[in-house]
This record gives C-alpha cells, structure tokens and sequence, in this order.
C-alpha cells in the first residue's frame, strides 16, 4: 500500500467529520472534543488548526484514498503529535508510516504523545517510531464520560 502525506484539502473534512464519529474509534481514542457531533465546533477547529503557522498538519492517503490525518502541534520544547486513522485501515501499518513522514518533515525534538493506557495500538505506532514511555497521566476522556490513565511517551531524537 503506498501512504502518502499532503497538506490539508477542504475537501479531505468531510472524510475527517466521519471519522471522528466513529464510535469504536472514538472510545478508543478517549481524548475527543465534548461533542464529536458539533460540526460548527469541528470545522471552528480545523480552522484555527490550518491557520496556525504552529500546527503541521497533514491528510494521510492510502493508495490515493483519504484515510485520516496527523500533525505535530504546541510550542518548541513540548511539541506534539496526534493522529487519527480510519477504523477500517487498523492494524496495516498506515499510521506508523505516516507518523514517521510526519516526524521526519519535523525534526523539532523532543516530540511527546499521549494515550489511553489501554490503547495498545496506538502505543505499537508510537513506540515503533521511537518514541519511549516516559511518563503516566491522568485526563477526563470525554468519549469515555471519566477519567482514565494515559501513558506519555517523548521522541527525542
């Protein structure tokens, strides 16, 4: 499967709305906005994101077809990476090649991650791109309606 990086397109937010009212994807996650299905709080979010000369953000394709989105946003010194694949693309390696695209677009170090602690796939990713659980957490989840324990993970080089 060929996985490539570009930036943002108008047309790629539809595609994204979806994906973020996944409900599977959605619990997995845990750390969403309050309500998924706001869609003038999506597209308010989007964007401040895409004018903002501190967020890199990028639609991930798989073989030409939108699948999700990363970016690496925050201030130098605790920069950090998000990613967002869709449900059906689980498990096939698209969000570890696009985060390493991502990563090597931005060489700022060090980069941090969060996740639920149960998120054992998202872990995989991160920690297959270098980064190293440096840290624990605690957050209110709002896909999950309580807090959770959340792993921090730190890329520095």
């Amino acid at each position: 499967m060929n996985i490539v990086l570009r930036e943002v397109h108008d047309s790629d937010l539809p595609v994204f709305y979806r994906l973020l009212n996944d409900p599977e994807a959605l619990r997995m996650a845990a750390f969403t906005p309050k309500d998924p299905a706001d869609r003038d709080a999506f597209d308010a979010h989007w964007k401040r994101n895409r004018s903002s000369a501190d967020v890199v953000l990028r639609t991930i394709l798989a073989d030409g077809d939108v699948v999700g989105h990363a970016a690496v946003y925050g201030e130098p010194g605790e920069r950090e990476v998000t990613y967002w694949v869709d449900r059906a693309y689980w498990g096939q390696g698209i969000a570890t090649a696009a985060l390493r695209d991502l990563l090597a677009e931005v060489p700022e170090r060090p980069v941090y991650a969060r996740a639920a602690t149960d998120n054992e796939g998202s872990r995989r990713v991160l920690e297959k791109c270098g980064f190293r659980v440096t840290g624990q957490d605690r957050g209110f989840a709002q896909a999950r309606g309580e807090e959770i324990d959340e792993v921090v993970l730190t890329l520095e080089s």
